[in-house]
């Protein structure tokens, strides 16, 4: 018999909490998100992550740490080469990435995958850059709808993004598009992570808006997951946010996109009042999306207390044979140069109402950890190739 009837891993997208031993390899000297980001605030009220032992894992300027959390909690370490979206959730779910995924950040990409897109989607690329998606729509969407060319750039992350107007180049043409893009990246010498659709709206320079239309096409995992595992085995496997994307459908059963951060913890607080069995994953993108890689430590304060005061509502909802555990992905200092995600350990926090016990856990090697606590809990066999080992009997 399983030990929790539902599993809810919410991932609070790049919420790092120090950096990792091999930070400088990535570029990446002292970062800490979250730490960071409480040093770059007066006011920083997170009662709930708080009691839960938050501050216990990250000293904050403002939050104390508690003498006896709700939850158990620990740091985990990365064990993959990279420090990407996909590759943390890909681990989270028992799979090392060795090797990591292509980035175009300096340059854009190179001329003869911009030739063979152009050749085969019949448009003309402009922009071909790194950029905010919101800046890149002001500098280059004008010209878009007046040409019919297509704007595409990059990121610090592993991505490829082509934008297209809803009204002049259409859904159809801009998701057929990123289709092509995405068979011509995966070349290895031009392999991202993920080709991005970012519809927008708008006719002017002030006017453009992106809309809850984008489509991500990502690489499908390179073996069978704790996912996989989960849904073969007949459990629910319900996703919440980019999960769906990160793992290009695979081993979901039930996938529900979300508008922003706010909307995917409303929409984990109505799946805790349904009858499910299996796992319920979360991920929750604005900080990532809209404070990390913008270097907005205040915007993203503020995304976490909004969190936190959703958490408490969630915490109201478990069931007794509920668990609920909270982590991140990776690092995206706000307060650190450039725009890249940053390399660091993430917490593991950990509560069931059932719980009779709490505190500090060992730190751990591998986000893995995770998926293979979620396999063990009920009795599903981990994927060949895969990594990680239980901690489910440590959370009593």
């Amino acid at each position: 018999m399983s030990k929790w009837n539902r599993i809810f891993v919410v991932v609070m997208d790049s919420l790092g909490i120090g950096a990792m031993e091999d930070s400088r390899e990535f570029g990446d000297v002292g970062v800490n998100t979250l730490g960071h980001i409480s040093e770059s605030v007066d006011s920083f009220e997170i009662p709930n992550l708080q009691k839960m032992g938050m501050a216990n894992l990250c000293p904050l300027r403002q939050v104390a740490p508690v003498e006896k959390p709700l939850a158990y909690y620990a740091k985990l370490r990365e064990l993959s080469r990279g420090k990407d979206t996909m590759t943390g959730h890909w681990e989270m779910m028992g799979l090392e990435v060795t090797k990591p995924f292509q980035t175009f950040t300096e340059h854009g990409f190179p001329p003869e995958l911009i030739r063979e897109l152009e050749e085969r989607t019949g448009h003309k690329v402009i922009g071909n850059k790194s950029a905010s998606g919101t800046e890149i729509l002001e500098e280059l969407a004008e010209e878009e709808i007046a040409t019919g060319h297509m704007i595409v750039y990059t990121s610090a992350d592993s991505v490829l993004q082509i934008c297209g107007n809803e009204e002049t180049f259409g859904l159809d043409e801009l998701y057929r598009c990123c289709e092509i893009a995405r068979e011509i990246t995966m070349k290895d010498e031009w392999k991202v992570g993920r080709v991005i659709a970012r519809p927008y709206v708008g006719k002017k320079r002030g006017e453009f808006k992106r809309t809850s239309n984008r489509h991500d096409y990502a690489l499908k995992p390179f073996g069978r997951t704790v996912l996989d595992a989960l849904k073969a085995a007949g459990l629910d496997v319900i996703s919440i946010g980019k999960i769906r994307d990160i793992f290009d459908g695979e081993g979901i059963t039930k996938a529900l996109k979300s508008k922003s951060s706010v909307h995917g913890m409303e929409q984990t607080i109505a799946m805790a009042g349904e009858d499910f069995r299996g796992l319920c994953f979360v991920n929750l993108v604005d900080f990532d999306a809209l404070w990390g890689h913008r270097r907005d430590p205040r915007g993203y304060a503020r995304e976490i207390e909004k969190f936190d005061q959703n958490l408490g509502v969630l915490l109201d909802r478990l069931r007794e044979d509920d668990l609920l555990i909270i982590t991140a992905d990776h690092g995206n200092d706000p307060t650190y140069t450039g725009t890249d995600h940053t390399r660091e350990k993430v917490p593991f926090l950990a509560y069931s109402p059932s719980m009779k016990g709490s505190g500090e856990l060992p730190e751990e090697n591998t986000f893995a950890v995770i998926g293979a606590t979620v396999a063990d809990n009920f009795g599903v066999e981990m994927p060949e190739g895969t990594v990680g080992t239980s901690i489910s009997g440590k959370l009593r």
